[in-house]
């Protein structure tokens, strides 16, 4: 049941990471530091305090950044691969398996596999935005993906079963909308 939880728990952090790099991973670091979460032993880092202030300060450029009109479209471009790359660290220090292979490749594929998924439907809701509204409502666009990273990060910490359940359920709703997207053209 452990491995099952932690694979929840890396599953949801990983997903928020498509939301938004780095607050999951600053969410899991107060998690570790108080307590709530551990990182495998490779990953003690992420339970320091040099790793909250580099990722607070980069938390709060990512957000801000995303408020800048075209700043937002440009910071979707480098967010695809540094989600993938979060996604894959944040749930490869949170599963417990001792196999490295296996661990790295379920890392991979899990995490970052459903970081990127959730970046990529993002940038297009982001495209969306700018094309229908001229950029104007891409703000409310980053409040909603910065309060979905915020809450799946919380909800992954407290209740990874549930978080779970909803990564599996946006990604089945993201598979649709892509699927549609690709119909109307």
């Amino acid at each position: 049941m452990e491995i099952f939880l932690s694979i929840c728990l890396g599953l949801g952090l990983s997903a928020s990471s498509g939301f938004r790099v780095f607050l999951p991973m600053l969410v899991a670091n107060i998690a570790a530091m108080s307590g709530w979460v551990t990182p495998g032993e490779s990953f003690a880092w992420l339970s320091t305090w040099p790793a909250f202030f580099l990722l607070l300060t980069a938390s709060i450029a990512e957000i801000g950044g995303y408020y800048i009109p075209f700043i937002d479209n440009l910071l979707d471009t480098i967010a695809t691969p540094a989600a993938v790359i979060a996604g894959t660290l944040l749930s490869t220090s949170f599963i417990q398996i001792d196999n490295p292979v296996l661990h790295w490749g379920l890392g991979l594929i899990v995490g970052g596999g459903t970081a990127g998924l959730v970046q990529v439907g993002t940038g297009l809701l982001r495209l969306l935005s700018s094309k229908t509204t001229a950029g104007l409502g891409n703000p409310v666009v980053s409040t909603a993906e910065n309060i979905a990273s915020f809450s799946l990060s919380g909800l992954a910490i407290f209740l990874p079963l549930i978080a779970m359940v909803l990564v599996v359920l946006l990604v089945l709703w993201l598979f649709k909308r892509i699927a549609s997207l690709k119909k109307s053209k």
